[in-house]
């Protein structure tokens, strides 16, 4: 039997895997859950962030999933590890598939990355990075507006584009050939933050690399689906989950289903 793999995020942001996924696996079911209504994970303590990644990846294993994909930088960085150690199933993060790539195209070792306050200050790309090219140099800024501009659906370019030139002055010179956009809210606004970069930086969609990361981790002798099915889980206002995720996947969402912290919390 096809066991779905399931993803988790602090809200829309892992949607964007599961859009990346959906065209590296096409074949494979998904079970979502989108954590609404403890949104945005950025701004939480170290701890706070393992307690509801916890909660989160035993909500999920309820579910019968046969993996378990951390969508978000933020916990990524503060609960893998954690994750890792404690669950029986494979469990991947999304900053390691994103600073490979960054660390594979960069031709002058200096890459940039945008995250959230919590991702930039664990330091984590730093230290993967430094792992696999001891040479490069990695300069993190933190863009605590942005998740919340997103969540809120909130597209007004002369807002972003203040908002983006404010956090992407470190990077407008050009200095950083490479910059990885360390959330994986960030690629629905790919095209703006391209334009307020010089043309000859690159920029990691990390969204991308994690499903790629997953297909060979998965195999060909996997189990897929005949009729792959995408469920979706959130902890506070499914509706507008399904309208803003609309944005993220470039397709209406099927129904999306409620399910409350306190349920989550006592998985």
């Amino acid at each position: 039997m096809n066991r779905p793999i399931g993803i988790f995020d602090s809200g829309l942001g892992g949607l964007t895997v599961v859009k990346s996924l959906r065209k590296e696996l096409p074949d494979q079911s998904v079970c979502y859950f989108g954590d609404t209504a403890r949104v945005p994970y950025g701004t939480k303590s170290a701890s706070t962030i393992l307690k509801f990644s916890r909660e989160n990846t035993r909500f999920l294993i309820s579910q019968d999933v046969k993996m378990i994909v951390v969508a978000c930088h933020t916990a990524s960085s503060l609960a893998l590890e954690a994750l890792i150690s404690e669950t029986d199933l494979p469990v991947v993060g999304v900053v390691k598939p994103g600073a490979r790539k960054a660390v594979e195209i960069t031709r002058n070792g200096r890459i940039g990355v945008m995250g959230t306050k919590s991702t930039i200050s664990s330091g984590s790309y730093n230290e993967v990075i430094r792992t696999m090219d001891r040479k490069c140099e990695v300069k993190g800024i933190a863009c605590p507006l942005l998740v919340p501009l997103i969540e809120e659906g909130w597209e007004d370019p002369s807002v972003l584009n203040r908002v983006l030139d404010h956090y992407l002055q470190p990077f407008q010179s050009g200095e950083y050939d490479t910059v990885i956009m360390g959330c994986t809210h960030y690629p629905i606004l790919e095209s703006v933050i391209r334009s307020r970069l010089p043309e000859s930086v690159q920029i990691v969609n990390a969204a991308d690399e994690t499903a790629i990361d997953i297909s060979h981790l998965l195999g060909s002798e996997d189990v897929v689906a005949a009729d792959p099915v995408i469920r979706y889980f959130v902890s506070d206002e499914p509706a507008q989950f399904s309208k803003n995720g609309e944005r993220f996947l470039g397709a209406s969402l099927p129904s999306v289903q409620l399910i409350s912290p306190e349920y989550i919390e006592k998985v």
